[in-house]
């Protein structure tokens, strides 16, 4: 990727979704295709992980996610080299045993305007964050009961 490509990218961040069992139902997969689709993110690196009941980590392949293989492919491919091994290995640590997860690493495209024209004024990010939804909920609970 080219000096010029990563200038007018949009901010680039990671989740991991976990789901308990060994696979998702791939009711999620129709909006993350729209997200895509629609250009409001861009997937750049995608992996999939379990964790058995012992602990013991393994990555998936596409092919491996049974019913909802043809939805996935869409994803096939998606590799930055951005998640490398150790980056798979730490994130299984957030994971609870008898599970499976997606490690998405996706660049946030409907802010890359705004985020070039930042950094083109000599602007840059300096904090950034995520306030969960049950956060939210709680202080709105508060607010409502005072």
């Amino acid at each position: 990727m080219s000096d010029e490509q990563l200038d007018e990218m949009g901010p680039v961040d990671y989740i991991l979704v976990e789901w308990s069992g060994r696979q998702p139902t791939g009711e999620a997969l129709p909006h993350l295709v729209d997200l895509v689709d629609s250009g409001i993110i861009r997937i750049l690196d995608i992996a999939f992980i379990t964790k058995d009941e012992d602990g013991n980590v393994a990555g998936m392949e596409i092919e491996q996610l049974g019913s909802e293989v043809e939805e996935v492919k869409i994803f096939e491919g998606a590799s930055s080299g951005l998640i490398s091994e150790d980056d798979t290995v730490e994130a299984a640590q957030a994971l609870e045993p008898g599970t499976s997860a997606a490690l998405l690493v996706y660049e946030n495209a409907w802010a890359a305007p705004f985020a070039s024209a930042v950094r083109r004024s000599g602007g840059q990010l300096v904090a950034s964050g995520r306030i969960p939804v049950q956060a939210i909920v709680a202080a709105l609970d508060e607010l409502e009961a005072a």
